[in-house]
């Protein structure tokens, strides 16, 4: 893969009409959907907008929650966890930019279950970097990319929304 700026829009529109679908299948009754923060937020602000969902955008910061913290340390950016109503018993539809570990998604879990126990979860994912280290699948993905072992990927936003594809330094 060569080193670029992708533009996401096009994803965007087939995660909305995948996810409709999704919400359809399973027959989700007006279902929360949450950001992860930051490139998650962005996603699901826009999702959020063109499926037209009627309850409000919660977002999750699941910096205390990864399992890399007391290796990392603290995150100068860690903002407070923003959910709208109770997760109990809730469809949840959770959005991340980019599923790769699956280490993201089992923190963000830990901390949506701290808040009650939802009806359902729901992943969408704008892109699957195919490399699990945990069973964890997205129900909805906007594309799958193989980047090389010194590549990095990382989505620009909010507003364009674009995908660096770079070197690690």
């Amino acid at each position: 893969m060569v080193s670029g700026t992708l533009s996401v829009d096009a994803l965007l529109d087939k995660m909305a009409g995948e996810t409709r679908a999704l919400i359809t299948q399973r027959n989700l009754k007006d279902p929360l959907m949450i950001g992860i923060r930051t490139g998650g937020v962005w996603l699901a602000e826009r999702l959020h907008r063109q499926l037209e969902l009627t309850s409000p955008l919660g977002v999750l910061d699941i910096s205390f929650y990864r399992d890399d913290f007391t290796q990392v340390g603290m995150n100068p950016k860690v903002q407070p966890t923003q959910l709208p109503c109770a997760t109990e018993g809730r469809d949840i539809l959770l959005v991340d930019d980019v599923i790769m570990s699956g280490r993201t998604i089992r923190a963000a879990l830990n901390e949506l279950f701290d808040y009650g126990r939802p009806a359902s979860v729901n992943l969408i994912t704008l892109l699957d970097l195919q490399r699990r280290e945990l069973p964890i699948q997205a129900d909805v993905i906007g594309g799958t990319l193989a980047l090389g072992p010194d590549q990095l990927v990382k989505l620009n936003g909010p507003d364009p929304l674009t995908l660096t594809i770079r070197q690690r330094d």
